[in-house]
Order: structure tokens, then sequence, then C-alpha cells
């Protein structure tokens, strides 16, 4: 079961907040979890029962790429924040707060800025035509109003979405309105509107980009906003049928991980393994006041799995070691012809000069964490649907990976040993597994089995069974 935090709410809420996004586990530790044909990220040790000295769970960093947007414009300025960058059908679009700051104070208003692409890469700024600013109404400013500090939206899921609120969000009311965080809706992205006139989630601190999502694993809303804990910043979660009423908030975990600052979160489900929530908390170092971005990751969507090393460092190019100069925004991209490589976005020169920037970054699919190494790794007990396993993997030069199928004791299967698999080599993101007496394993299906990983200066990212 989901279990919760000491110092979150009373376990009577236990049932209506902490839904668990899949059926992972049976009855009892001797149960081999069953798979079905999800696709399984080593982004946590849920699958793993052992690891040889030689091999290890590591957090992987994104390779960074060009500047994709400049906030050069007299309405945006230096204290741009706050992205929420989504593919909407053929097109992307992106969200931000426009604002200045001189000598740590607001030089004009906050407004929210909106800007759109073909690929992900080259971002125009659409003259809206909606709100005047110094007289004209030649701008991008997509919202003026409650909620600009940190105006966060959604295109809406949820098959029952109406036509007026196909696209959603959620944004703090200070400080034009009441404490707590609104809602709002839009028939098209464009045209936004309130959906009540009071805050929807009033527990929390909200001067952050919170965030919310529909979830079609659950079936719910789910929202993830900043609150504080003993002068610490962390993060509360919340759930919704509506988007309206919300279930009473309880705290996120990270079990085995030290307590810190952690600002923005970036949570979501994961598109290829949507029962896997993950997200890129940016962590906040008060001395310094720098932050970095890090990676974590939940199958229940209370507690994660966090690492520690800073996917992002404060070395990345360039200008990402002031002030708050290294938000990760909220956005994780497939742009086009790019089938293996995602796209993340991040900040920097955040209070430096005239503009900030927006910088792109690129991960491998599914290549947030790998196990990495030479030596064995033996899974738990699992059951499977389909015929085939696939891997995404990498060799280093003269590197390898070979997959042995055990019975739930560990015991090689006949045909599946180590020496049958035909060692994989190179580079793959989708690679199917391949054994010398047989073309799958679909005589296995429905069985208890361990699969044992043999690397040779190899990294694992993900496995899947299916057709």
């Amino acid at each position: 079961m989901c279990t919760l935090p000491a110092n979150s709410v009373p376990i009577r809420t236990l049932a209506t907040v902490c839904v668990l996004l899949v059926s992972n586990a049976g009855s009892s530790a001797a149960d081999p979890i069953a798979l079905e044909s999800r696709r399984e990220l080593f982004v946590d040790e849920f699958l793993i029962d052992s690891m040889s000295d030689g091999v290890s769970l590591q957090v992987q960093r994104p390779e960074p790429q060009e500047v994709v947007l400049v906030t050069g414009e007299s309405w945006e300025g230096n204290t741009c924040a706050y992205y929420s960058i989504f593919q909407d059908d053929d097109i992307y679009r992106m969200y931000y707060r426009g604002s200045h700051t001189k000598n740590m104070k607001g030089t004009h208003d906050e407004v929210t800025c909106y800007a759109e692409s073909n690929d992900g890469i080259h971002w125009t700024k659409p003259k809206l035509g909606l709100y005047e600013w110094e007289g004209s109404k030649e701008n991008n400013i997509v919202w003026n109003g409650i909620g600009t500090h940190c105006f966060t939206p959604f295109k809406d899921h949820n098959p029952d979405a109406s036509a007026d609120a196909k696209y959603k969000a959620i944004s703090r009311g200070r400080p034009q309105a009441k404490k707590g965080l609104y809602a709002f809706k839009s028939p098209d992205g464009i045209h936004w509107s309130l959906i009540s006139e009071e805050p929807v989630i009033t527990e929390g601190y909200f001067d952050s980009q919170n965030l919310a999502f529909w979830d079609p694993v659950t079936g719910k809303y789910v929202d993830y906003h900043r609150t504080f804990v003993d002068g610490v910043r962390t993060i509360m979660m919340c759930a919704s049928d509506d988007f309206v009423t919300w279930t009473k908030p309880v705290l996120l975990s990270y079990p085995g991980a030290p307590d810190q600052h952690l600002y923005t979160n970036t949570i979501r489900p994961y598109s290829h393994a949507p029962h896997i929530r993950i997200g890129f908390p940016t962590r906040y170092i008060p001395k310094t006041q720098q932050v970095e971005p890090v990676f974590m990751s939940s199958r229940d969507g209370v507690n994660f799995h966090r690492f520690e090393k800073a996917i992002i460092p404060q070395s990345a190019p360039k200008d990402r070691d002031g002030n708050r100069s290294n938000y990760m925004t909220y956005g994780l991209l497939e742009l086009p012809g790019r089938p293996d490589e995602l796209s993340v976005y991040a900040t920097e020169a955040y209070y430096a000069g005239p503009d900030s920037r927006v910088r792109r970054f690129t991960y491998r699919k599914d290549g947030f964490a790998a196990l990495q190494g030479s030596g064995e790794v033996l899974t738990k007990p699992i059951t499977f649907d389909g015929m085939t396993l696939r891997v995404n993997y990498r060799c280093k030069d003269g590197g390898s990976l070979a997959v042995e199928v055990c019975d739930a004791a560990g015991k090689a299967v006949e045909g599946f040993s180590r020496t049958d698999c035909t060692s994989l080599k190179g580079d793959a993101t989708n690679q199917v597994v391949s054994w010398k007496f047989g073309s799958g394993v679909a005589g296995l299906a429905g069985e208890s089995i361990r699969l044992r990983f043999v690397m040779k200066d190899a990294e694992l990212y993900a496995m899947q069974f299916g057709q």
C-alpha cells in the first residue's frame, strides 16, 4: 500500500489522496510483480533484487544544446520564469512569466507571455492583440490579471472536459488576490478566464511554479505545489475529480534522501511509462541563493526516489551560477524527426542581464537514470504478457549486455541462459533480445520468472515485454 510521511495528514485521507498509479505488487512479498506489457524504467530499485559490486544505479545528465528563447521585450526582462512547455497536436506551446528586476525590485507588473514553435527549437512570439502594453497591443501577453506570478497551463486530456475548458491552468492568487491557487480555463490556450472567483487550493505557500495535470492512469486531476515544513521549502500534492474541489494536500516523501529546499517540481507522468511520475525539482541552496535541478521518480505519486547529483550543473553553459539562474522548465518534448531523443529546457542569466534565456538540453529516450558498469543484476520475481523482451541500452567499445531468464528461485531456464543469449553490443533504444533456441519468450508469459542482466561496460535504461 502507499505509505505517507510521518508529518503528513491523518491516515483517514489516504483513500482519497494517495491513489496508487498501478497495482505493481501482489498480496505478499513472495508474489511476483505483474509487469504485463508496461515499459519499465530503471529510475529506482523497484525491480531489482540484487546487484554485484561493479554495477550501480546512476542518474544521467542531459546534453546542452542551443538557446531557444531570449526575453528581450520591454514586458519581459531578466526575471522571466516558470515556463510551461507542451506539445499540442502539430505545434508546441510555451507560457512564461514576463518580469524584470533591478536591485532586487520589480520594475514593471508581471504578465504571462506566450510563444509557439513547429519544431521545439525555433520559437516565435505572436502578436496576440489581447492586452495593452505601453500603448500597444502588439505583444505576446496572453494573460494579465490574477495569477501572473506563476501561471501554469496544460492541455486537458480528460475525455469529459468541456469545450470551453480544453486547456486549464492553476496559479497563485497573490499579490492581486487571496492566498491560494486559482483555477483557470480556456477553449483554445489563448483566451483565459477564471473557473472560480475563489482559490480552489488554500493549504500551502505557492510562490513557485505550482502545477496540475490530468492523469489518465488514476482518472483524476493531480496538483503539486510548494509549501514550507520547519522553514524548509518542500512539495505537497492533492487530487480532484472536477478541478475545483480538491483533497487535503499531503507532503511528498523522499526515503533515504536528506531534507533540502525544493523550489519548483515539474512532476508529470512519463509518456512512455505513465504509471511512473517523474520530476526535475529545483534544489535551492540558501547560503549562495543558487539553484540546480535534480531528478526524481515515483510509483505512487507521493513517495519519490530522489537522486542527489544535479542533472544540470551550475557549470553547464552558461550564466547559470548566479542567484536563481538555473531553473528547469516544466517541459519534456519529443521533437519531429528525433524519435530516440527527449528535449528538456532550463533557464540561464536570471537577474544577470537586461534579459534572460532558455536553453534546450537532450536526453536519450528513457535516459533519466541507468544501471551501469560491469557485473550482474538480478530482478525480483516478475510475470509478463507478450512474446518478446526489448531493452534500451548502450555499451562502450568492447562492452556487451546479455540477458538470462531464470525461474523464481534464480536458476537459468533451459534455452534462456546467458550463454544462449545473443550478446548485445553498441547502442539501441528498443532492441529485441534473442536466444539461440527460440525466437522469443512467449512460452514463459504468465509464469513467475526473474531476469539476470550480465553487463560489461554497459548501461541499461529500460525494458519492456510485448508483442
